[in-house]
């Protein structure tokens, strides 16, 4: 996709321009903020203490009638001993033989995708703590009050136990099946796309995966360009809470995380978003130093003339991305 190409849409419903006056070739320069000097050890140690978790995943049958997937409710235990809920679908028609975690946006989760093209995978929907399935006594599921859980603490900033939870969906899915390790994939838009930068820097059982309009990249800048969403009550809370908002921030940084990243990973970045600032979203991309692949959504968060073209273009990018999983060699 060239980078004068355009989508039809109406900016001015907005106070603010979704562009940001940013051509591609400035999106794709975009630099990752400056770090912590123990995000490594804060990251590190958390992993570390989600793997020594035992989650217990149990499956109870949904007694759906779908032509092709067996529906499953599922549960296991994150972090903090904190209940997660969500959806399992194992083929009716194929072996298993690749596993996906699959997160969700800010929106949360109703259902799971059917539409994937995975069709010899096991395919895992947590719902992440607070959120959906997940919703908790003591945590506002609205993503203007979740975003903010706890973000004055460190430590316990909902965004870490959204990550923990990521991890503990791996450990679940290679417990109900084993033959999978070296096999499994993950997917994230929006929120899970940030999440999910986050998880997959220190995550090790996770072969490939893909980032789709990723958030939480390049907090600093982020914190700077008007917005809707999640990222505006971020940034109202900041305005009264500069210094120790960002401290905490820093810690949760997308664009930190990616640098991280060894696996493939594909994609997608919107030049276009009201929502999740462009320019957030291609930092998560250029910072990563491993193996990667973009593709260029006209807009996200928002609806366009072309997005059920770019939609079929992506999934057919997916597919062949995450073909090498069935096979013996998943990288």
């Amino acid at each position: 996709m060239s980078d004068d190409s355009k989508c039809v849409i109406n900016k001015s419903e907005y106070g603010f321009d979704p562009n940001y006056g940013y051509s591609l070739s400035q999106l794709l320069s975009v630099k990752q903020p400056h770090e912590p000097k123990n995000f490594d050890l804060f990251w590190q140690n958390r992993y570390q203490h989600a793997l020594s978790i035992a989650p217990k995943p149990y499956l109870t049958s949904a007694n759906s009638n779908h032509p092709h997937w067996h529906i499953f409710s599922v549960h296991y235990t994150s972090t903090d001993n904190f209940p997660i809920r969500g959806w399992l679908l194992t083929p009716k028609h194929y072996a298993v033989k690749r596993g996906f975690v699959i997160g969700h946006g800010y929106g949360g989760r109703d259902m799971p995708d059917f539409h994937l093209p995975f069709h010899d995978a096991a395919l895992l929907f947590p719902c992440f703590r607070g959120l959906s399935l997940s919703a908790y006594g003591g945590i506002s599921a609205n993503p203007y009050w979740h975003v903010r859980h706890d973000i004055d603490k460190q430590d316990r900033y909902i965004l870490g136990g959204c990550v923990e939870d990521a991890w503990l969906a791996t450990t679940s899915l290679l417990s109900l099946f084993p033959h999978l390790h070296g096999h499994l994939g993950y997917l994230g838009i929006s929120f899970a796309g940030g999440i999910g930068a986050l998880a997959l820097a220190w995550e090790k059982r996770i072969a490939r995966g893909h980032l789709n309009v990723p958030t939480f990249g390049n907090h600093p800048l982020r914190l700077r360009l008007p917005t809707e969403g999640s990222a505006k009550s971020v940034q109202q809370y900041y305005q009264s809470h500069k210094k120790s908002t960002l401290k905490v921030l820093r810690y949760y940084d997308a664009a930190t995380a990616a640098q991280r990243i060894t696996m493939p990973i594909h994609c997608a970045c919107a030049k276009f978003d009201p929502c999740v600032a462009p320019p957030g979203q291609f930092a998560v991309y250029n910072a990563l130093a491993c193996e990667k692949q973009l593709y260029i959504l006209e807009a996200g968060h928002y609806s366009y003339a072309n997005q059920d073209q770019q939609h079929e273009e992506l999934l057919g990018e997916l597919n062949t991305f995450f073909a090498p999983l069935s096979s013996n060699q998943s990288s």
